[in-house]
């Protein structure tokens, strides 16, 4: 499959403004094409992953990706899909915002290769210069107010009369066809891409670019990621789903994706994934044929975290998962201990209480929780279901003491599969 066939059948193309002549111009030769990342927070997030990942395909299939970090749109707010003004962030803030997001795009671009690297580009560079009143006399007179009301990102926070829409926001339209503009004059840039949200903004800027240069743009969306029940995908209960390790553990991030929906995972496979079609297809014949394996969940999981925080990281995160399975605690490191530690309840206990002879095992279950009496203590152990830092025990004569801390800080009790619960000595 060509490029745009590969894209149709990932379901990654939501609206083109000319599909027959894009899948021309592509077949041509190589395009220079961008997405842009305002830098609203320190870190992108899962969300962000479809856009990076769209960049990376052009990218392998020969075409020149522009990653944009909105350093003067960031400083806007973009309102689309948006119910409330955003607050404005100050010009360090968005500086130090933009350096973090660079390091995370070269994880997924690459910045190095001969043929066609990812160049980073910079909005403030080219804004920052231009005056107010020159702005809205070579920019701004381009645009209908009508039109841009029309537009379902400002419609949508007009029609809601009790946060509305500031004039800040209704001009970060402009401000985004500026881009695309300048793009196009200074990078031959032909191409725009960008969720399905996007696509005012994104015609926005094919019409000022055929009204000024006279010249042709192509725009291109992806669908907007969701979860089964609609909800905003790349959101847990602990908030956003960050690409920083150290917002988003490489274990908790594995686990997102372990959790995902099992109607929702072969469609992740395709979208947020770089595997082929022929590997996706072999991974959906699995999950159908026994979803409980989750064959494909693994996988996803494994190939998106290995993607965002490399392989090492990956298998730890696996290592982590499997140790709630069961796995072995041998060779595991104490930072991916202590992420998994995170998923079970915890138990204090005096560490005095385990030193020299220890303390009985029929005592640390009660004081976990797991046993309500020392006789079922009893039983649970002679039955062969309790298990001491997932090795199982057979004797219910048996001390623990000081010296079986992982760490010297834990030990994890388990009861039947999976029943957790880490004892910390304090």
């Amino acid at each position: 499959m060509n490029l745009l066939d590969d894209l149709l059948w990932r379901g990654a193309v939501q609206d083109c403004t000319d599909a027959a002549a894009l899948a021309q111009r592509l077949a041509a030769g190589p395009i220079t094409l961008y997405c842009g990342f305002d830098p609203t927070a320190d870190s992108l997030h899962v969300g962000h992953l479809m856009g990076q990942l769209m960049l990376r395909r052009f990218q392998l299939a020969g075409h020149h990706p522009l990653p944009l970090a909105g350093g003067a749109t960031g400083s806007i707010g973009d309102p689309s899909g948006k119910s409330s003004e955003r607050n404005l962030l100050t010009r360090d803030v968005l500086e130090h915002n933009v350096a973090c997001i660079k390091r995370q795009l070269s994880r997924i671009l690459d910045f190095d290769t001969p043929t066609n690297p990812a160049r980073l580009v910079d909005n403030a560079t080219w804004t920052a210069p231009v005056s107010f009143l020159d702005f809205l006399r070579d920019i701004g007179k381009h645009f209908s107010v009508n039109v841009m009301v029309a537009k379902e990102s400002v419609r949508a926070r007009m029609e809601d009369r009790e946060s509305g829409i500031s004039y800040t926001e209704f001009s970060y339209m402009l401000l985004q066809a500026f881009d695309f503009y300048h793009l196009r004059k200074e990078l031959q840039c032909e191409l725009q891409i960008g969720g399905s949200d996007q696509w005012g903004n994104i015609t926005a800027g094919t019409d000022l670019i055929r009204k000024k240069l006279a010249a042709h743009a192509f725009g291109l969306t992806f669908p907007l990621l969701t979860k089964a029940d609609g909800t905003k995908f790349g959101k847990t209960e602990g908030g956003a789903v960050w690409l920083d390790p150290a917002k988003t553990s490489p274990y908790r991030f594995y686990q997102f994706f372990i959790q995902a929906d099992d109607g929702m995972v072969v469609k992740y496979l395709k979208l947020l994934t770089l595997l082929p079609r022929e590997e996706i297809e072999a991974l959906e014949q699995q999950h159908l044929a026994n979803a409980g394996a989750r064959v494909a969940h693994k996988a996803l999981a494994r190939v998106t975290t290995t993607l965002v925080h490399g392989e090492h990281a990956a298998q730890e995160a696996i290592r982590a998962s499997d140790i709630l399975f069961g796995g072995e605690l041998a060779g595991v490191t104490e930072d991916t201990f202590r992420e998994m530690v995170g998923e079970v309840p915890t138990q204090d206990i005096a560490r005095s209480a385990l030193e020299g002879a220890g303390i009985s095992l029929v005592d640390l279950l009660i004081h976990a929780g797991l046993c309500p009496s020392k006789g079922q203590a009893r039983k649970d152990i002679e039955g062969g279901g309790i298990y001491v830092n997932n090795v199982r025990e057979p004797s219910p004569t048996r001390a623990v003491c000081a010296g079986e801390l992982l760490f010297g800080k834990h030990l994890l009790l388990r009861k039947g599969k999976r029943n957790y619960v880490v004892i910390a000595a304090r």
